[in-house]
């Protein structure tokens, strides 16, 4: 089962697996601090499309349809998300204030609509 979730929140034994999905690392948060068991750098948005797209609601529709496009190229970390969370917890961690439209909401929809 995938679930979504801060890296500032506190850790839970249901998390399961912790995948950090953010292209670069959180702000104010130390390396050795971060309880996490992965960092998927390269499944996080391009620069020019995290940057384009800002966090800014209007955008969003717009947002997941090419960061989708941008998914596809990612298969090997989908594809082991995907089989990490056949039967297990797995949680994607993101640093993002949103907490509905952000990157890892939309690699959970990419991942179940598989």
């Amino acid at each position: 089962m995938l679930k979504l979730k801060r890296v500032y929140d506190d850790v839970s034994q249901q998390d399961g697996k912790r995948i950090l999905v953010d292209g670069i690392w959180p702000r104010g948060v130390k390396k050795e601090d971060l309880e996490h068991d992965e960092w998927y750098k390269d499944i996080a948005p391009s620069t020019d499309l995290r940057k384009w797209f800002n966090h800014d609601s209007d955008k969003w529709e717009e947002f997941k349809k090419k960061y989708k496009k941008e998914l596809k190229d990612q298969k090997e970390l989908v594809d082991q998300i995907k089989k990490d969370s056949d039967g297990h917890n797995v949680t994607l961690l993101y640093a993002a204030k949103d907490t509905e439209l952000n990157q890892a909401a939309v690699i959970k929809e990419y991942i179940e609509e598989k």
